[in-house]
């Protein structure tokens, strides 16, 4: 069965081209020399990236290849400018990417529910007649035409925003956690790979404060390489705040698990190890007390451990007290976390919006 989850898309975007300039002369019954009156053209339209929380995925661009603004209006006489053309809003979901597709350059990311990013501005209107009328050119016949649009081919790549992400193999419980922490309901099974998209849960925390996890697709060794989901699914996992890594009580060797994940991790990414850390261990109902001491020995000690079972609910308290306190600290120095979701204000740069015509008068 073919997923809903579509997460890359690659678009044509063509902004409009700007309107020509007017080259006309004012003629009247009683004014039979009037001067030029050309008036400007319209601006092409605009193309815009705008946020949406109403949106989950970018399957409403998967059929959509070509994406173009109107052209502006051409100029009139009596000065009249001609209309702007019609420009375009394009509603993408937060955590949305995107990028030259031919270069791979960034050119903007929406992060925040209603924000709106020009991603190719229209072409300018070209100058009528009048504004060329000088002391020796009492009467102009020039006028310029219209600057072309922009023509791009371009990538868009959804990175799913929140708060924790659960990263964990396949079969390691992130499923079942994320239904007992949320009200989310993902598929569960005994089975690798139950879950084939990201899932998000919003946790309800003490006095009316939440949080948003997400459970990404379970990673295997070689996934920065490409194998099982490989990377369609690892760069979800650069837009946490925190990662909640998952080990089952039932692993061979908790240790070794550890460290093969954050090695595909560090492969794929190596700033992905810079972000805070939670061990847990899942399915401790699987276990003995008597192994708890061992499980601890063979992890790290510098990062935080919890013993956890989703089935019984024993830890999942302190491990929803663990991920606020860790989420508090790490943005300490953004002021206090917002209620769910937690978006941070990233700085987006547009490169093609800075673009200008030099000499309006060498446009085709």
């Amino acid at each position: 069965m073919t997923s809903n989850f579509i997460d890359y898309v690659k678009i044509n975007l063509r902004s409009g081209r700007g309107g020509s300039g007017s080259s006309h002369f004012r003629r009247e019954k009683h004014v039979p020399k009037g001067g030029p009156d050309g008036g400007d053209g319209g601006r092409g339209g605009h193309i815009y990236l705008v946020g949406s929380t109403q949106l989950w995925t970018l399957i409403h661009l998967k059929y959509q290849k070509h994406i173009i603004a109107d052209s502006g209006n051409g100029g009139e006489g009596g000065r009249r400018s001609g209309a702007e053309g019609e420009d375009v809003f394009i509603q993408v979901p937060l955590g949305t990417i995107v990028k030259n597709a031919e270069t791979n350059e960034f050119i903007a990311e929406v992060t925040e529910e209603g924000q709106k990013i020009l991603v190719l501005p229209g072409g300018r209107g070209g100058l009528g007649n009048h504004n060329f009328k000088s002391s020796t050119n009492q009467s102009p016949r020039h006028a310029q035409p219209g600057e072309a649009g922009l023509d791009v081919w371009v990538v868009m790549e959804l990175k799913v925003l929140a708060d924790v992400g659960l990263v964990g193999f396949p079969n390691a419980g992130k499923s079942t956690l994320l239904s007992v922490l949320s009200a989310a309901t993902p598929e569960i099974a005994d089975y690798p790979f139950t879950t084939l998209v990201p899932q998000l849960g919003v946790v309800e925390y003490r006095d009316e404060k939440s949080f948003v996890v997400a459970d990404i697709p379970g990673i295997i060794e070689g996934a920065s390489e490409g194998k099982g989901l490989g990377l369609r699914f690892l760069r979800h996992i650069e837009r946490n705040s925190i990662l909640c890594f998952l080990i089952p009580s039932d692993a061979e060797n908790w240790g070794e698990e550890y460290r093969i994940l954050t090695g595909e991790l560090e492969k794929y990414n190596p700033e992905l190890l810079g972000k805070r850390r939670v061990i847990v261990v899942s399915k401790m109902d699987l276990s003995i007390p008597e192994m708890e001491e061992e499980m601890r020995e063979s992890l790290p000690k510098d990062i935080p451990v919890l013993l956890i079972s989703s089935v019984t609910q024993e830890g999942i308290q302190e491990l929803k007290d663990l991920l606020w306190t860790t989420l508090l600290d790490e943005n300490k120095d953004f002021g206090k976390i917002k209620e769910a979701p937690l978006l941070l204000d990233l700085p987006v740069v547009n490169p093609m919006a800075d673009e200008m015509m030099e000499d309006p008068e060498s446009l085709d």
